[in-house]
């Protein structure tokens, strides 16, 4: 294998001084977790979704988690969720006790569509919430799935993992809660902004944001009245699910620089698109929502592996070669043996279809263009001149 100087990730974090010096100074304060900083973080992320509240948290699967607990989701519902997504989608629902059963998603875009909502209803008439997921950075069909919905009396908790920044309409942010009961976020490295790990759940109501700080904390009830100060009551079971005010001084960081990097990887995305324009139909971008202004997590290429005498891992090691990562997201979910187990087994063509074709390029802030037409380059030579079918 080849080897190079300048290794192209598919994702990485950008770590700046001001970040550096973020932290520093929460490592040289009196609050190490549990301080001002994670409220600081809290109201920053919710003026800036459009939310009332949002709570800090130590990932995105556990903001998941608290989320369905706060929606009250448990052992006698059932959740809806789409394949096409990571893991934690649908273990989030299981660690309820819930039952998860999964929607098909629109094959040539990847998104949950009300049409995939609509066919799981008819399977599970019963299904008490929905757990759309916004993949790559694109919104899931939040009009159709919301009206469904909530039309069935169903609980929405939005999976924005991919979507910090992304925005609609005029006014309408991802993070906004305008058609769910929560929108859960991650700050992994390779996300939009990094906490290290980190995640948050935004929402407009305040007994449910208040639940979830209680049980992100062992579920413990601070009780001052009671004329002791250390007086604690827990009424539930809750979990260790904090973020320390180190991460969140990271994070509150990388927040004041959301606008930046979502420039950054518009731009990128569409340097991605021209420059890989004279590769369809065998390669080609997923469908794009109109009327949306994308917060891009990834850069998805759907390739027509049909059409090329060359397997996905031979491509990716073939990149790999010329110092060009990739990666595939995501293995559809019901496809997995313990949910097959669960679940039983099932045909989501839409899924099913699109898993057999994404592949995941290099999308990161430090990137440049010319990092762009290099993979460009690299894609053109394997798909055209070595593997193409004449």
């Amino acid at each position: 294998m080849t080897t190079t100087d300048n290794f192209l990730p598919y994702g990485r974090q950008q770590i700046d001084d001001d970040d550096i010096a973020a932290v520093s100074d929460v490592l040289r304060s009196d609050f190490l977790t549990t301080g001002p900083t994670v409220a600081a973080f809290e109201n920053a992320l919710a003026k800036r979704v459009g939310a009332d509240f949002a709570v800090a948290c130590s990932s995105g699967t556990t903001a998941l988690h608290l989320a369905a607990l706060a929606c009250g989701i448990g052992p006698d519902d059932t959740v809806i969720v789409p394949s096409m997504t990571f893991l934690a989608t649908a273990n989030a629902v299981r660690y309820t006790g819930a039952a998860v059963v999964f929607a098909d998603i629109d094959g040539d875009s990847g998104l949950m569509q009300e049409a995939g909502l609509a066919q799981a209803l008819e399977k599970h008439p019963n299904a008490t919430a929905v757990f759309p997921v916004h993949l790559c950075g694109q919104r899931a069909d939040m009009a159709g799935i919301t009206r469904m919905a909530r039309e069935k009396g169903m609980k929405i908790v939005e999976d924005a993992c991919h979507a910090l920044g992304t925005t609609h309409g005029k006014d309408g942010s991802v993070g906004d809660c305008s058609g769910s009961d929560a929108t859960v976020f991650s700050f992994h490295p390779v996300k939009t902004i990094a906490m290290g790990e980190g995640g948050a759940v935004t929402t407009n109501d305040a007994d449910m944001a208040e639940r979830m700080r209680r049980l992100r904390n062992h579920a413990m009830h601070r009780m001052p009245e009671s004329g002791e100060p250390w007086f604690h009551e827990m009424a539930e079971l809750g979990f260790n699910y904090r973020a320390s005010d180190i991460h969140c001084a990271l994070g509150l960081s990388q927040l004041g620089k959301l606008d930046m990097f979502l420039q950054r990887r518009r731009d990128l995305v569409a340097h991605y698109d021209e420059a890989l324009a004279d590769l369809a139909p065998i390669l080609k971008a997923p469908t794009r929502n109109e009327g949306e202004n994308t917060g891009w997590h990834l850069y998805v290429a759907l390739v027509d592996f049909d059409k090329i005498d060359l397997t996905r891992p031979a491509l990716m090691e073939k990149l790999k070669d010329r110092g060009i990562g990739s990666q595939v997201h995501y293995i559809p979910v019901h496809t997995q043996p313990y949910y097959r187990e669960h679940a039983g087994e099932d045909s989501l063509p839409g899924a099913e279809g699109y898993y057999r074709r994404c592949l995941s390029l290099p999308l990161f802030t430090a990137m440049n263009t010319g990092d762009v037409d290099r993979v460009a380059v690299a894609l053109k030579s394997i798909l055209l001149t070595e593997t193409h079918k004449q």
